[in-house]
């Protein structure tokens, strides 16, 4: 029996989603959660193996959420579970620990799929994300003083950008205009000699990983 969380927000959605999942043969659906917050917890009293977690919810982001339940749960695989395809998201959910990424136009039959091969060990995405992740991880590596040379409210929002965060959501934790925001982020831009939110966050977490 593999057991099975949900977090999502959209309330037709999640229960589309803990239907389907209790009717699967082995199975089961231990705990629904409608806010990270409420992930954070109810999941670690339920014995999950594996979770479907949105990576857009209000307030604590999926991705910010995915980072603590690793930290919390290091054994459980989580699925990231989305409508966006771009590879800023992706990039960020999988550094924060996702073991998969699906969108929510997959079939019955994919996500079943994916739960198995998650619970297995494996990386569950579709083939065209798989595409987008190689693409981003041959981008060149950053050294660390780069990042370092950063300004102290540059070094933030880069943080914040890391983790998956839109401008306004940013700017709303900074207490600054999203002009602002987007005027620091074309400061980095220049500073780290790269053109868009992707590089930026791929050159954060490649000094991470030094």
């Amino acid at each position: 029996m593999i057991r099975v969380a949900i977090v999502e927000d959209n309330k037709t959605i999640l229960e589309n989603l803990a239907r389907f999942i209790r009717a699967t043969p082995d199975f089961q659906c231990v705990c629904t959660c409608g806010t990270a917050e409420e992930a954070l917890q109810m999941l670690p009293a339920h014995q999950v193996e594996v979770v479907l977690m949105d990576i857009q919810l209000p307030k604590l982001s999926g991705i910010e959420c995915t980072a603590r339940l690793k930290r919390l749960l290091p054994s459980v695989q989580i699925i990231m579970i989305t409508v966006y395809e771009d590879t800023e998201r992706i990039s960020a959910a999988l550094r924060a620990g996702a073991c998969g990424y699906l969108l929510k136009r997959c079939t019955p039959k994919e996500l079943v799929a994916a739960v198995r091969e998650a619970r297995l060990g494996g990386v569950p995405m579709p083939r065209e994300i798989a595409r987008k992740v190689i693409a981003a991880f041959q981008q060149p590596i950053t050294t660390a003083a780069e990042i370092e040379d950063l300004r102290p409210s540059e070094k933030k929002i880069i943080e914040l950008l890391a983790l998956g965060l839109p401008n306004k959501e940013i700017a709303n934790r900074l207490g600054l205009g999203t002009r602002t925001v987007r005027w620091h982020l074309e400061n980095i831009y220049v500073k780290l000699h790269i053109n868009s939110r992707t590089e930026a966050i791929l050159k954060y977490h490649s000094t991470k990983s030094q």
